[in-house]
């Protein structure tokens, strides 16, 4: 369980942002965590004592007209147990039982908790996205009016025709169209993230992710910790399941205090009032289906070591996607960095060009917004890689 709860911590203390992000979700979000542990952890308390059978008390009046006319009445106080004190190992193996699904359930809640706090993030790093896309447009529509100027001039002077002219109309609605479409998503995102916390998303200071190794991946991973723990409760249900076909030893006792009935009781007799009865019983259920039900626990073993396996496999595919995922990215990056470098030369060009008169204060502004446009796009691209990072580190704890 201590590796349990260092797997769980956020990864935001290594990036330096635990402040802010550890404590993004809303108090009502963090809240129904709270109770979602509280609660796991009151119904394994129940279950891992679930074996000490509860002590019985009893009061009993009774009122009989059996033999006289008058009414007898006699009342009665018991307090007694019938509590299994032996059962094949069934009793070590419940409380076991009890423990791993009190640890598989809290690492299942830590689980969603990491994935909903990391669900914020990744909106925020879309919300930044989103509104370098908006500058890009900006940059954009500028261009196209720009672009449209220069083909009505050219036009109007019979150097083109219309077609030009209308595709430059034609660009530059698309644009406008798209930076609408970029509000309306900006909006959506905005409401999904106050839906996950209380705080301001332009407040918040975003990480810096870098990449994981394929070990740290693995040996780190929260995913596969779970599942661990779920074929460790698995393990011990089926012994459970073959310990309750075995042979039971338990013991009774039983304390009490009646009235005696005055038509039996005479002086003499021996009888008590207050008495103790005790002894104890061996029992083996004889059921058709024990042979079906220790087998089925069994499978359902063997399923969660399977699927175990199943998730070390899966998570060096997703590795290995992810990584050439990012040398993608990393490429592009690249791309744009060439691009803004060209840009920049053609700009000062351009500039140089409009102070002797060859070009136009339009030209220049072209390449200007080109090469803002460029630079736009390396940023976009650094966003992508870091939204693709947080899907490693949603899945990993902080040491590493």
């Amino acid at each position: 369980m201590k590796k349990l709860f260092l797997l769980c911590s956020f990864v935001v203390v290594t990036l330096g942002y635990a402040d802010e992000l550890s404590d993004i979700l809303s108090n009502n979000k963090k809240s129904l965590f709270d109770y979602q542990f509280q609660d796991n952890e009151a119904k394994s308390n129940t279950l891992e004592n679930s074996w000490i059978n509860p002590i019985m008390l009893q009061y009993r009046k009774n009122y009989s007209k059996q033999f006289t006319d008058k009414t007898v009445k006699t009342g009665s106080f018991t307090v007694g147990i019938d509590q299994p004190i032996f059962r094949s190992g069934g009793i070590y193996f419940a409380i076991k039982y009890a423990k791993a699904l009190r640890g598989a359930n809290e690492a299942e809640i830590r689980l969603k908790k990491r994935e909903m706090i990391m669900q914020a993030v990744k909106i925020l790093f879309e919300i930044k996205k989103l509104r370098l896309e908006k500058k890009k447009l900006a940059r954009l529509i500028k261009n196209d009016s720009i672009d449209i100027r220069q083909k009505s001039e050219s036009y109007e002077a019979g150097l083109i025709d219309s077609s030009f002219l209308d595709q430059a109309l034609l660009n530059k609605h698309k644009d406008e169209t798209n930076l609408l479409e970029l509000e309306t998503s900006l909006m959506t995102l905005e409401k999904n993230f106050s839906l996950l916390s209380d705080k301001n998303p332009s407040s918040l200071k975003l990480p810096k992710l870098n990449i994981i190794p394929l070990s740290k991946y693995k040996d780190n991973n929260l995913e596969l910790a779970r599942d661990r723990l779920r074929a460790e409760e698995k393990a011990y249900n089926s012994k459970m399941t073959w310990a309750k076909y075995m042979p039971t030893i338990s013991v009774q006792a039983r304390y009490t205090d009646e009235d005696l009935n005055p038509l039996f009781a005479r002086p003499g007799m021996g009888i008590e009032e207050q008495y103790f009865t005790y002894g104890f019983s061996i029992s083996m259920p004889l059921n058709i289906n024990m042979f079906s039900d220790v087998e089925a626990s069994k499978v359902e073993h063997l399923k969660a070591e399977t699927e175990v396996i199943d998730r070390k496999y899966t998570l060096g595919k997703e590795y290995k996607l992810i990584r050439s995922k990012l040398n993608l990215i990393d490429k592009k990056i690249i791309l744009a960095k060439k691009g803004e470098k060209l840009y920049q030369r053609l700009y000062k060009s351009t500039y140089n060009l409009e102070k002797v008169g060859e070009k136009t204060s339009f030209d220049t502004s072209l390449m200007r917004n080109s090469l803002e446009i460029k630079k736009i796009d390396k940023q976009i691209y650094a966003i992508d890689k870091q939204i693709l990072l947080l899907d490693l580190y949603t899945k990993v704890g902080d040491d590493i």
